[in-house]
């Protein structure tokens, strides 16, 4: 949204001529100015039109101002939504308590000053237009953070092949060789040193398909995400001493789309990457849970917990690492949250709507 976008201000009032007054003082405005002449075509009105203040008389036949603001707040759409109560009569405190308990912002008493009406209608018009504006940056950049981290996915996938297809090949044909000069008869210190090339070059292939796999395990293309999350689990547990189990429910579980499996396995490589780094656990556990078309991804330690702050990630407690989580839930529509189980710490990440595998979709067409 521009700047200079209009937005809409809804005037309600059941006298006609009342309306055209309030056209005419707000007219300077340059906004758009919507008119309802009861309670009901207002509420119709706001179902389908995006309004950034409802200007309303207190006393009309059928719904009353209070009744109408209490109506509009129930709505979730509608709580923000700022209104302002015009009255020909005095109301006293207990009625101006009444109705900023039903969602009223401000009040003006009649006569109407046209310089005031103009200056809190624009004040909170433009409150809302900067809240739209906000909106649409936080759409672009979640937008622009969820393009960055499938080009990251997409890089660490290319860099895996890479290391495999490149330097895996090149040091697996060295130890080849140094195997087939080992076969050849050579004084004993050239056999002992060339067994130990051969030992080292060994050692530094197990490591670069090690970390060809950490970076994309193609376990998670050909077998999918129970296949990929088995095989990190099991070197997790080999490589930190960390105890970790696996639980799918239900236990067959189906392939999902290619961004959702693959942020999943993002979510659970990094959440235990901070469990080893951070928690001094023992244990940890990864469950995922499929019902109604939905997805409840948690991982369990039993070790010494977050700070509080951390665990209701308030700005500037939490790291890359959970930064990232939660930045990947965001992108599959989902929502992170944190707890101190005592012991440990329980990561949720609930994904309320799962897109299917393409080709199994396909399939079952």
């Amino acid at each position: 949204m521009s700047q200079h976008e209009k937005v809409n201000i809804l005037m309600v009032d059941d006298q006609p001529s009342k309306l055209l007054t309030y056209e005419v003082m707000l007219a300077e405005l340059g906004e758009n100015l919507i008119k309802a002449n009861s309670g009901r075509e207002a509420l119709e009105l706001l179902l389908n039109t995006d309004v950034a203040v409802v200007l309303m008389d207190v006393s009309m036949p059928e719904i009353d101002g209070f009744e109408l603001a209490g109506i509009i707040r129930q709505h979730p759409r509608f709580q923000k939504i700022a209104i302002i109560f015009i009255s020909a009569v005095h109301l006293t405190d207990l009625d101006r308590l009444k109705g900023y308990q039903r969602g009223a912002v401000d009040y003006i008493s009649v006569p109407v000053v046209p310089e005031l009406l103009r200056a809190k209608v624009s004040v909170f018009a433009e409150l809302h237009r900067k809240a739209l504006q906000l909106e649409t940056l936080n759409r672009e950049l979640r937008r622009l953070s969820s393009r960055l981290m499938t080009a990251q996915d997409e890089e660490r996938r290319r860099f895996a092949w890479d290391l495999h297809d490149g330097v895996g090949q090149e040091l697996a044909a060295a130890k080849i060789m140094l195997d087939s000069m080992l076969q050849q008869p050579n004084t004993r210190g050239q056999e002992k040193g060339i067994a130990e090339a051969s030992e080292i070059v060994d050692r530094a292939i197990r490591q670069v398909r090690s970390m060809s796999h950490l970076l994309h395990p193609p376990l998670l293309d050909e077998g999918g995400l129970f296949s990929a999350l088995r095989w990190f689990l099991a070197g997790m547990t080999e490589r930190t001493g960390i105890k970790t189990s696996l639980d799918l429910q239900p236990p067959e579980f189906p392939r999902l789309s290619t961004l959702v499996e693959r942020n999943v396995f993002r979510i659970v490589q990094e959440a235990l990457t901070n469990v080893f780094r951070h928690s001094e656990a023992r244990t940890a556990s990864v469950t995922l849970v499929q019902k109604e078309n939905s997805l409840l991804v948690t991982v369990r330690d039993d070790g010494k917990g977050v700070p509080e702050e951390t665990a209701q990630l308030r700005p500037g407690s939490i790291g890359v690492g959970i930064g990232g989580i939660r930045e990947r839930a965001r992108e599959l529509g989902g929502e992170l949250r944190m707890t101190n189980a005592k012991p440990g710490t329980v990561l949720e990440i609930l994904i309320p709507a799962m897109v299917p595998n393409p080709q199994e979709a396909m399939a079952t067409a």
